[in-house]
Parts: C-alpha cells; structure tokens; sequence
C-alpha cells in the first residue's frame, strides 16, 4: 500500500499549530478530527476539510516546487481588503505548502445554480467582481502582458493540435494562426486594465454569507477588464443561452459605468472586446485540458472541450476578423478525444 508522505508531514503540522491557534482565539482546545477530501482541481493543489463536531477548517497542501502558497496569501489579502469574502488564512507553512484557512461552505454556484436562481446569483457575483476591480492598481503583481497571452495561446497547438489530434500547423495554416494570435492579444493589451482572477467562474464561487465566497485566486494578475466577466458567463462546466449572456454583460457594462470600473465608453466596443477575449481564453483552456490529460493523466477535463469549440463558433459566426480560424478549426480532425 502507497503511503501519502504529504498528507503523513501535513496531519504532523496540523497537530503542531492547532492547539495554540485554537487557544489564541479562545476556541478551546481541538477535539478528535480527522482529514477528509475537501476538493481539489487541475493544478497539483489539494484541500481537505478538518472537522471537530460543528467546527469546521479546510487545510489546503501546494506542494512545493510545483506550488506556492505565496500568490494566494497576497491575493487573498487585496481582496479582502476590498470587501470580497475570501477564505480567512488561520496559520501556515509557506516552505512545507500548507495553509489552514477558514471553511466558506460545502456549495460552489456550480453545485446549485439553475435557470430560475441564476440572475441573482450572478448578481451578488458581478457586486463581488466590480468591487475587486476597483482596486487601485498598486500591488507589485504580474501584468497581463503580450508574452503570457502568446505563452497560453501557444498551449493550444503545442498540446491540443499535436500532441493530441497529431496535427502541426505550417504553411498557410501556421501564418493564420499567427495572424489569430496578433488579433486577439492586441484586443487583450487594448484593453484598460483591472485586478483579473482569471478563473471567476462558478465552480470558484462559493454559495456563502455574504455571497459569494471567492476561491482559487492566486494566479491573478493585473489585464483586461473582459476577461473575468467572459469568464464567468462562458463557463467551462455549464452554458448559457447566447441571449442572456448578452444581458448579464450588458447588466455588467452599465454596472461597471456606475461604479466608476475602467471600461470601454461604447457597448459594442466592450463586446467585441469580450467576444475577443473569450476567444483567448478558450483556445489556452483547449490547450490545458489537453494537457492535464496528456501529461498529468486527468482525461475528464477534455470532455468539456466541445464546449469551448461552441463558444468559440458562435463568435466566429458573428465576428468576421475571425473568419481565418474558424477555416483553420473547420479542417481539423473531429474535436474529441482520442487514443493516446
């Protein structure tokens, strides 16, 4: 039987740091618990829940050198600090890769929203998105720039095209997809600029009080003013009618005017942008979810992939810049997955 190393150094540091965090904030001392498995993601992340009766932690372990713990703590901080409820950070090791954070609940949006709930879920989650992006852009973090827009398209043909449907792009095809990529990153650095989750979507988002709680937000960066709101109505794991992300966006627009959010000062000019965006955003998260199949053995995520292709579609039907890729996506293999 494989022994956990991590979990074993994690349980001996919880037993180390509990009974005087406990006592700092007179809980009195920590009863018989145990570690079960909270979630965990794509990443090399892994959170698990400690429970003692109605107490209730959850422990997250980044193993170093593929994590750090460090963006988190910094970011968790700013948002804080604007008023969007974040896990509280009670203790932690950043060296070892553990933190101990408080528990915002057992219900991700993903888990409860339907038809009928979904405006004012998204309501209280655009409150919480405006209220981040009003931050002053002062924090020494890393700026959406040209080379990481170009590193994450990039992830689209490296791994999707050939490592997984075995196709190169050269020629003809390969001066399309640069001419692709020049568009869609100089929309993206066009853009005025605020804190970007990048990941503001509703299995990150929290059914909390107040609601919601915002997780997973340690690779934020400062970009495009798009990108988190695209990224929460052209989900990964559910979609929409295209009417009615049509009017959550044009709600997040008038909103973002009104509470004083950089933003483009012409609607049309702030769909195309998102359109735009989101068109980068899912070419990179083809890319990873082929990855995470091809690399880190997890095939589950690619069953999403011909979701991204319908997004993708529906802006290339109503965007004719993008008529290049839509013929070079048109000419690939079917859009499914296949023997390793």
């Amino acid at each position: 039987m494989s022994v956990d190393v991590r979990l074993e150094k994690l349980q001996h540091w919880l037993d180390g740091c509990l009974p005087e965090l406990f006592a700092a904030r007179g809980w009195g001392a920590p009863g018989t618990a145990r570690l079960t498995p909270a979630s965990s993601d794509a990443s090399f992340r892994r959170y698990f829940r400690w429970q003692d009766g109605e107490r209730s932690l959850i422990v997250m372990d980044a193993p170093p050198p593929q994590e750090d713990c460090r963006p988190f703590v910094k970011v968790a901080g700013l948002l804080a600090g604007a008023g969007v409820l974040v896990p509280e950070i009670l203790a932690g090791d950043l060296e070892q890769g553990f933190l101990l954070l408080s528990d915002l609940g057992r219900q991700t949006y993903l888990e409860v929203i339907d038809e009928a709930n979904a405006d004012a879920l998204f309501a209280d989650a655009l409150e919480a998105l405006l209220a981040f992006q009003r931050l002053p852009l002062g924090a020494d973090l890393p700026s959406y720039d040209d080379a990481l827009l170009r590193r994450e398209l990039q992830l689209f043909p490296d791994w999707y095209l050939q490592r997984h449907l075995g196709v190169t792009l050269d020629g003809a095809q390969l001066e399309a997809w640069q001419g692709v990529c020049d568009l869609l990153v100089n929309s993206a650095l066009a853009q005025p600029k605020v804190l970007v989750h990048r990941d503001y979507m509703p299995r990150n988002l929290m059914l909390s009080e107040p609601n919601p709680g915002v997780l997973d937000f340690q690779d934020a960066v400062y970009g495009p003013v798009t990108y988190d709101v695209t990224c929460l109505f052209k989900d990964a794991f559910l979609s929409w009618p295209e009417a009615r992300v049509r009017a959550w966006l044009e709600r997040y627009w008038t909103l973002a005017h009104d509470a004083g959010v950089p933003v483009h000062g012409e609607l049309e000019d702030f769909l195309r942008a998102s359109d735009l965006m989101g068109v980068q955003r899912h070419l990179k998260v083809i890319g990873i979810f082929a990855r995470i199949r091809h690399r880190d053995g997890k095939p589950k995520y690619l069953t999403d992939v011909p979701r991204f292709f319908g997004y993708i579609e529906a802006v290339v039907s109503r965007r004719p810049e993008l008529a290049a890729l839509g013929e070079l996506l048109a000419g690939l293999p079917q859009a499914e997955e296949l023997p390793a």
